[in-house]
């Protein structure tokens, strides 16, 4: 079992419209990764995971950029 102590943090700045969208995704991947939103109107979250999921956690949000990016 991983406690959040043990976990690594990564801050990410998405479109504020997609946070929710990568929440419920990351959520569908049991014990991948949990997502708390640090500024909504900003789109700047903190995600939190262990550190042995690193990268397929990685791989996925590269995955994601685009879907995640701000479209002009």
């Amino acid at each position: 079992m991983t406690y959040l102590s043990e976990t690594s943090k990564l801050y990410l700045r998405i479109d504020p419209r997609r946070i929710v969208y990568l929440k419920f995704l990351l959520e569908g991947y049991d014990g991948l990764a949990i997502l708390s939103t640090i500024d909504a109107h900003a789109g700047l979250v903190l995600i939190r995971y262990p550190g042995d999921v690193q990268a397929v956690l990685f791989e996925l949000l590269a995955d994601l950029a685009a879907d995640l990016t701000r479209q002009p």
